[in-house]
């Protein structure tokens, strides 16, 4: 099980992208949460197999319909044991 945390960037938020990651998510069996911050990206922190984050993060540069991404930063991190993936509400001062 590896742990990333994703950063994504540009016309990412008011398009069903949080949304349209927990389906995908749940497609590639990944567990976590996404949640929107107050810059205007995405934030995931996903846990999964090599193959299926990577199928993931693939997704996640391409977004749902309406979304125009920009940038995905990835960087690894501590394993959470994430139970399911969620959405999350923003949190303030989050950025």
């Amino acid at each position: 099980m590896r742990h990333i945390n994703i950063w994504i960037s540009g016309r990412v938020q008011k398009v069903g992208f949080r949304f349209s990651a927990m389906q995908a998510a749940y497609r590639f069996g990944i567990l976590g949460f996404v949640q929107n911050l107050k810059n205007g990206i995405v934030y995931i922190e996903a846990e999964g197999g090599d193959d299926d984050l990577n199928s993931f993060v693939k997704w996640c540069k391409r977004g749902p319909l309406g979304a125009k991404v920009e940038d995905v930063e990835i960087r690894d991190g501590e394993t959470k044991d994430f139970q399911t993936f969620e959405i999350i509400s923003s949190r303030p001062g989050t950025s």
